[in-house]
């Protein structure tokens, strides 16, 4: 993996809780690392439905490997927020390809 190709900065990001005093657990969302990245591919795609149509942007970042990183996590790009939906290992811990949607609204 060349330096030269990972020229974004990517945040990926954990949900945790707390419990309050009434004993309801607040979820919030707490920052693991900011890293290097290189967008690979970033494409939309429109989905039919039950509900009606629906657009997707998918983003796919690669990375240098981190352990522990899973599709309950999340990564901020650009202040956007992207769901992780599927962590690829590129070789022998060489990297990651984090398969990621873009969340609308955020």
């Amino acid at each position: 993996m060349r330096a030269g190709r990972l020229d974004r900065s990517i945040t990926i990001q954990r949900s945790t809780y707390e419990v309050d005093p009434a004993g309801s657990p607040i979820y919030t969302w707490q920052d693991v690392t900011t890293v290097r990245a290189e967008i690979v591919q970033a494409n939309t795609e429109e989905f039919i439905r039950s509900y009606g149509a629906s657009d997707e942007t998918l983003v796919i970042f690669r990375l240098r490997y981190l352990d522990g990183i899973t599709n309950a996590d999340r990564v901020i790009f650009d202040d956007e927020r992207h769901d992780i939906k599927e962590v690829k290992e590129i070789r022998r811990r060489k990297g990651l390809e984090l398969r990621t949607v873009w969340v609308a609204g955020t």
